[in-house]
């Protein structure tokens, strides 16, 4: 009996098993038979090593935080070299037959390619596009030295890796026509809840502040929306004399600090209620009581190639949505959302006004969205197409 191929996930920008996609990741290649181990930053409070559900975790010390391009530049270094470092006793002590590596960043590649030298297998598990991500973040968008090494480091990801699994139809269209990859390399992995996330008992406190509550959940960064959404609250308020609901957000990132601060410049925030990060299910039961759902990123290089986790989290709860039009959003929800015109924020304003007033067709579109999740969107449907990039991509199936 042959020995079970080795795994070796990366993942620099959240402590496991708090990153959701490689944690199902992680579990999906463990129950197929493989032996999987994961190199990931430590969060305060967690273990240096430990084995989780069969899966062993290395933590390397947190990498600094980085602001403005040197800070990223150092951070990227320093985790770099930290979980090359870590890596390389993982080989020694464990053996390794594939690095997985999730981005950001995409310099995780040069230990895909180290080990490709080494006689091993490099998956480039393309989460985020970064030269488009740092586009997005800066008002100029310009396509300066910074964006060009980004843009440098991808290609290098995309060359170092035997297989490249993307998220949507989108990153995998840019892996074969601007990363030169074959397309039997390429494997779309889709970032789908569990048909397992399902709706709550709504919390009771929360549900009886207003008579609807607009729901949002995921990361307040500059390239999320939120300061779009905050405008369409004041369009709401001033302007349309809409009064009945509050808007609850879900999450923290960067931004938040502004965005809070731009919530009483605008004078709404009798209107707004900022949870800040909560636990899976806590989130889940506010989600639960809401009324309508908003996905407010607006078109942007990044945004209009990028599936939102956020909308699939909607639509497994049977929660309508309201969102800017743009294509992966369209493509991932059809029904199940509404679609204002790109940036507008006064449509999508009304847009959410016309939700509010009518049930039917919140539960109608609710369905709509509860019904694709668990008939194509939910991550169990993506576990195959995983388990197809190691046997079919790499010609490695479980022992």
């Amino acid at each position: 009996m042959r020995q079970a191929v080795r795994v070796l996930l990366l993942v620099e920008n959240n402590s496991y098993p708090f990153d959701f996609r490689v944690r199902r990741e992680a579990q999906a290649l463990r129950d197929a038979g493989y032996r999987v181990s994961v190199i990931a930053p430590r969060a305060p409070g967690q273990r240096w090593r430990e084995e989780i559900d069969g899966i062993r975790v290395h933590r390397f010390p947190q990498p600094p935080g980085g602001r403005g391009i040197a800070g990223y530049a150092f951070e990227f270094l320093y985790a770099t070299l930290a979980m090359g470092a870590l890596a390389g006793w993982v080989v020694l002590r464990e053996g390794v037959d594939v690095v997985h590596a999730a981005n950001p960043p995409d310099v995780l590649c040069a230990i895909g390619a180290v080990a490709g030298l080494c006689g091993k297998k490099f998956v480039f598990d393309q989460h985020d596009l970064s030269p488009e991500i740092y586009l997005s973040r800066s008002a100029r968008q310009r396509k300066d030295i910074a964006y060009r090494c980004l843009r440098l480091a991808e290609r290098c990801a995309y060359a170092a890796a035997d297989v490249v699994i993307a998220t949507n139809e989108s990153y995998r269209q840019l892996a074969i026509e601007r990363g030169g990859k074959p397309a039997d390399k390429v494997f779309v992995v889709r970032n789908g809840p569990p048909l397992s996330y399902q709706p709550m008992p709504p919390d009771p406190a929360l549900r009886g502040r207003a008579a609807h509550l607009i729901g949002y959940v995921g990361m307040i960064g500059p390239q999320d929306g939120l300061d779009y959404w905050l405008r369409a609250i004041a369009h709401m308020v001033h302007r349309l004399g809409r009064r009945d609901f509050l808007a609850v957000i879900i999450g923290h990132g960067d931004a938040l600090p502004g965005i809070q601060a731009l919530a009483g410049e605008l004078g709404i925030e009798p209107w707004v209620h900022f949870t800040g990060l909560l636990p899976e299910q806590e989130a889940r039961r506010h989600l639960s009581a809401t009324t309508v759902c908003i996905q407010p990123d607006p078109s942007s290089p990044l945004n209009d190639k990028s599936t939102m986790n956020k909308m699939m989290e909607y639509m497994a709860l049977s929660k309508p949505s309201v969102a800017f039009d743009l294509p992966e959003t369209r493509r991932s929800a059809e029904g199940a959302a509404l679609y204002a015109q790109a940036n507008d924020e006064q449509d999508f304003a009304a847009r959410v006004c016309w939700l509010l007033d009518r049930p039917e067709e919140c539960a109608r579109m609710g369905e709509i969205g509860r019904r694709r999740v668990a008939e194509s969107l939910a991550w169990e449907h993506s576990v195959p197409r995983l388990l197809r990039a190691y046997a079919d991509g790499l010609g490695l199936g479980p022992a």
